[in-house]
């Protein structure tokens, strides 16, 4: 029997912004399938009446796939695709597989021979690269930087001599509701040359990305960006 497709399905960064950040072809997927593995079911259900499917919510096979979910439990999730069935991943925010749980799914699909379509869609990681102004033809992604203060601004000081010596951009992101604490501890840590860039709320009303000199951030004040989904590039070089 020929094996389903796993689609990787994105969605929006933000409410209200599905035509404008998704292409028709992507709609039209997301609105024919009826097996769907995510994040967080509450979240998909919103999303996919969003896309206008024509199932029933309640008819369709959904599963999740989170932070929690064990290594042992990925293989089931693949049972639909070995039957013949498409199915859709999706994230609760962006695209599967990138700052997402996805990936551990994902290379076990290439192991079981499922073929895999990543499928076109925003990701706020790119998006801020794109518009930081940092070097786009070396960067990397680091994740979340340590919570505990010390760890934070000797993590915070080797991004930067990193970023220095390679000329690489950095990004990382925090959990929204310590954004402030970490952009105080950039602009405390950083010395007053270094690029930072804050990108918030990408591709909502409430967008906001701006690069400036650590100096000049300390100058113009800390944005709001308590509880908003935030991007931070550093750069060195």
């Amino acid at each position: 029997m020929t094996t389903g497709t796993l689609y990787l399905l994105p969605v929006p960064l933000g409410e209200d912004t599905l035509d404008s950040v998704l292409p028709a072809d992507v709609i039209s997927i997301a609105r024919r399938l009826t097996h769907f593995i995510v994040e967080a079911p509450k979240t998909a259900r919103h999303m996919l009446k969003a896309f206008g499917t024509p199932h029933e919510l309640r008819s369709l096979w959904m599963q999740e796939l989170n932070e929690h979910t064990q290594d042992k439990e990925l293989a089931a999730l693949l049972a639909p695709l070995l039957a013949g069935h498409d199915v859709g991943l999706m994230s609760e925010a962006g695209c599967p597989g990138v700052a997402d749980p996805g990936a551990n799914l994902i290379r076990l699909a290439h192991a079981r021979g499922i073929r895999v379509a990543p499928l076109v869609g925003p990701s706020s990681i790119l998006l801020a690269l794109m518009a930081s102004g940092a070097n786009g033809q070396k960067f990397r992604f680091n994740g979340y930087l340590p919570a505990d203060g010390a760890a934070r601004i000797d993590a915070i000081r080797k991004l930067e001599q990193d970023s220095a010596k390679l000329k690489q951009a950095e990004l990382f992101i925090e959990t929204p509701y310590r954004n402030g604490a970490l952009f105080e501890a950039l602009l405390a840590t950083c010395r007053p040359q270094t690029l930072l860039t804050v990108a918030r709320d990408i591709t909502t009303a409430d967008e906001m990305i701006v690069t400036r000199e650590a100096g000049q951030w300390k100058k113009q004040g800390t944005p709001d960006l308590h509880k908003r989904p935030t991007v931070f590039v550093l750069y060195a070089g």
